[in-house]
């Protein structure tokens, strides 16, 4: 019962990778909506 270490890495990791995960696609939607935006003010 000495995997505690490793439990621990493997639990933050995924909480980091999923914050990460959700901060890209965040950051994404943002860029495609100044986009469309900058398109209908050139139109």
């Amino acid at each position: 019962m000495t995997n505690y270490g490793w439990v621990e890495v493997v639990f933050v990791a995924i909480i980091a990778l999923g914050i990460g995960g959700w901060q890209l696609v965040s950051i994404n939607r943002e860029i495609a909506r100044d986009r469309a935006r900058k398109d209908d003010e050139k139109s």
